[in-house]
């Protein structure tokens, strides 16, 4: 199949290129509004009870506030006569604003609970109509209004705007700049790395098209998606990130495998044919098992996590399209120029230490695998330690910088008044006749953890009522003789707090009498209902990874031991990861170098990041076991093995690991904390992987598994452990490398099988690997496939 379609990328490049451009302009052209139709909320199930409440209760209990305005009068407090004069305008200005209702204010009803208890602040609640870009642009028009210096003196009232429409707004005005600056600082950054790596600016550049182009397609799609289903507007940073950082990373495998069939003699249309053959198959598994990772986020009801899934399987998938039919196009008509504008320093920067280092390493941890393989699992383990500590929140005004005016309207809000009224729960019941209501709001008065209970039958405390019936203290006056009954239960404690959590559990438990039904939601419901949705998804999540994870890795190594040690080793290193950002976000470590505020976790972030980094560090576990496995199959035993894999492939594997972290860790400066969660958590654990994981303990580990490393049952392609392949060549010294042929060295790359030599070689001394650049070495044969005889000379047509 990967001639195949080597020969139809080469056969027509300059038609291919043609046919991508036109696609591009027309991604970009089409997807070029794809922002407006994305959404900033999605953390909820909307099929849990909580959202179920929240949408029956809706035409009883009015339009919800989206709009807090808080007004601070420095001289006097907000009860001085010019203060008075002043919020009253206020609220009359409010009142007059397009789009704006149910105004109420704390000079318009006098409500104690909309003073601050300094005296010296006020609230105005306010609803703006509207939905997605429209309702946030509406309610920037309001703030734009409110905050205008009046003319001709300095103004009695200083006013903070905020609420969740402003809160919605301004997390998508902040995530498109931040996008577009990393997209600055990531863009020239990685050419740079690239030309490091390669040494030419022409070859550089090649895998930035691929990234470029994944990026556009995957544009188009969350613009078409957008129009029929909800998508995060998150999710088009995750787009820029892994369409750059995957499209480097195959542009790496691909580019580097064209040279190396150039440095062999054959000509460019013949060296892109056998790329596609040979690289084009990493490039495949690569992006199947990244997809297959990514897929198991639509198991999640939350649209937020099923964003990531349609944005990330879309822009991995165009990458490798890209990457195995583009790519080749471009680089058959390039031919040698490929290696054009090549850097000054080139020679002394591609023969440096970075292979004799690899080489080194290896044989350390192949003497003392126990030794090496200790220190790091300690490590591991005393990353994660955090995450046993780790708490959960709904994300809110908090996640944005201090600056924003939302913020500092939600810091104020949190600091002067009563929050526990804005978080309480709303107990909607199917029963409204006056003996079920007033036979159930003392019981609900005296749970623990509620400080009072407003409904139809009036106003309790502890069991006993407070205001009669129908008072307007209540807040809830039913809407007619029909209709439910509504309990609003104020918590004692902060919504977010365990004990409230506690109170929704605690509520829903409670009986209820004959004939009723009880839905609770509210914000600390909501909550609950998230953490509960994230613990009963998540076991088929893992077992979906799972089982993805191990088939295909079995079906790359004819190996039952190896898949089960990736597993086991990605689980450890995300356990890492995890513990890590729980002691950064959640403790409270680096804020003031990040410059977040710290607080709980939102419950989608943890799986998101397991998902994410899981299909991230098995791709890069192949590179590492392709040439370890090819080095077997040529007669190697385990040691040698391991050695020979090591060298040739980790300066390679952390050149790719370090390109694709640093563009992750470039949207880690976001003024968003939920993407500085994102960023340094992927950029972290892809930086963990690629050097700690796959250059130590990787190795160890099969170092000491020895020949257990290659059984399987023989139906299954399976051999005893400790005996190489029939076809393999007995090696003459158990640690010497695989013969290579004298035209192509062997390379660190495990982008396609590396070529024998005519006939069999003499027994050659013992020898190591020899340190030589990595793009001039040999790509690894297909795992599981033993040394393919040599192929004709083929000739382009």
């Amino acid at each position: 199949m990967y001639r195949w379609l080597g020969g139809v990328a080469t056969r027509r490049p300059r038609l291919v290129l043609l046919a991508a451009l036109g696609f591009l302009v027309a991604s970009l052209v089409a997807g070029a509004g794809a922002a407006g139709r994305l959404k900033t909320q999605g953390y909820d199930d909307p099929s849990s009870e909580s959202s179920f409440a929240a949408r029956v209760t809706a035409p009883y209990r009015g339009t919800a506030p989206n709009l807090v305005v808080v007004a601070q009068a420095p001289r006097g407090g907000v009860d001085a006569p010019a203060a008075r004069d002043a919020g009253q305008e206020l609220t009359r200005r409010l009142a007059a604003q397009p789009h704006v209702s149910e105004v109420s204010s704390y000079w318009s009803g006098g409500a104690d609970e909309l003073r601050g208890r300094d005296g010296r602040s006020a609230l105005l609640l306010a609803h703006v109509d509207g939905d997605g870009k429209r309702l946030g642009t509406r309610a920037e028009q309001v703030r734009e209004a409110l905050s205008a210096r009046p003319a001709g003196g300095r103004p009695v009232l200083k006013v903070h705007v905020g609420g969740k429409a402003l809160v919605d707004a301004q997390i998508q005005d902040i995530t498109a700049s931040d996008l577009k600056r990393a997209e600055a600082v990531v863009l020239p950054g990685t050419l740079v790395l690239l030309v490091l790596v390669f040494g030419s600016v022409v070859a550089a550049a090649l895998p930035l098209l691929i990234g470029v182009l994944a990026i556009g397609g995957t544009l188009l799609v969350l613009s078409l998606l957008g129009g029929v289903t909800d998508v995060s507007v998150f999710a088009l940073n995750l787009t820029t990130a892994l369409g750059l950082g995957l499209g480097i990373d195959y542009g790496l495998l691909v580019v580097s495998r064209f040279r190396e069939e150039l440095t062999a003699g054959h000509r460019p249309r013949d060296a892109a044919r056998r790329t596609v053959a040979t690289a084009g198959h990493t490039v495949f598994f690569s992006a199947a098992t990244v997809c297959a990772a990514l897929a198991t986020l639509l198991v999640f009801p939350p649209y937020f996590l099923r964003s990531f899934a349609y944005a990330g399987i879309a822009v991995v998938a165009l990458a490798m399209v890209a990457a195995t039919t583009v790519l080749p196009a471009l680089l058959a008509l390039l031919g040698h120029r490929v290696n054009a504008w090549a850097v000054p320093w080139r020679r002394r920067v591609r023969a440096g230490s970075a292979s004799r280092f690899w080489e080194r390493l290896a044989r350390i941890v192949v003497r003392r695998p126990v030794v090496v393989a200790l220190p790091v699992l300690a490590l591991l383990v005393l990353l994660a330690g955090p995450l046993t500590h780790a708490g959960f929140a709904t994300p809110d005004d908090r996640t944005l910088p201090t600056t924003a005016s939302s913020r500092r309207a939600g810091d104020l809000v949190r600091a002067e008044f009563d929050v526990r009224n804005a978080g309480a729960l709303t107990v909607f019941t199917t029963s409204r006749t006056p003996e079920a209501a007033r036979d159930y709001a003392p019981g609900l008065s005296e749970l623990p953890g509620v400080a009072e209970v407003r409904g139809p039958s009036g106003v309790w405390r502890a069991g006993e009522p407070v205001t009669a019936p129908g008072s307007a203290a209540t807040g809830l006056a039913p809407a007619g003789a029909d209709g439910p009954a509504i309990f609003s239960v104020v918590p004692s404690a902060d919504p977010q707090s365990h004990a409230a959590q506690r109170l929704v559990r605690a509520i829903r438990e409670t009986p209820v009498p004959a004939g009723t039904d009880i839905h609770v939601g509210g914000p600390s419901a909501v909550l609950v209902d998230a953490k509960d949705t994230v613990v009963q998804r998540l076991p088929l999540a893992a077992a979906m990874i799972t089982v993805s994870t191990f088939a295909l890795l079995f079906l790359f190594s004819r190996s039952l031991l190896l898949p089960l040690k990736a597993i086991a080793l990605n689980g450890l290193s995300l356990a890492a990861v995890l513990g890590a950002m729980v002691w950064i976000f959640q403790t409270g470590h680096l804020r003031t170098l990040l410059g977040f505020t710290p607080g709980p976790l939102s419950p989608t972030m943890p799986v998101l990041l397991f998902c994410i980094v899981f299909g991230l560090s098995v791709d890069y576990e192949v590179f590492v076991l392709a040439r370890i496995k090819e080095a077997h199959d040529a007669g190697h035993d385990t040691a040698g093995s391991i050695v020979t894999g090591v060298a040739r492939t980790g300066g390679i594997v952390t050149a790719a690991g370090t390109l694709l972290a640093f563009t992750l860790l470039s949207f880690g400066t976001s003024r968003v904390a939920l993407l500085q969660f994102f960023g340094i958590g992927a950029g972290f654990g892809v930086l963990l992987d690629a050097t700690l994981v796959r250059g130590v303990l990787v190795p160890a580990l099969m170092r000491l598994a020895g020949g257990l490393n290659w059984w399987a049952p023989r139906p299954f392609g399976g051999r005893t452990p400790g005996r190489p392949p029939p076809s393999a060549p007995a090696p003459a010294h158990p640690s010497a490398p695989a013969p290579a042929h004298p035209s192509a060295p062997a390379s660190p790359h495990p982008s396609g099988p590396a070529r024998p030599p005519p006939a069999a070689p003499a027994p050659q001394p013992p020898s190591a690997p020899t340190g030589t650049p990595p793009e001039h070495l040999s790509p690894p044969s297909r795992i599981g496939c033993p040394p393919r005889a040599p192929e004709p000379e083929q000739v382009s047509p």
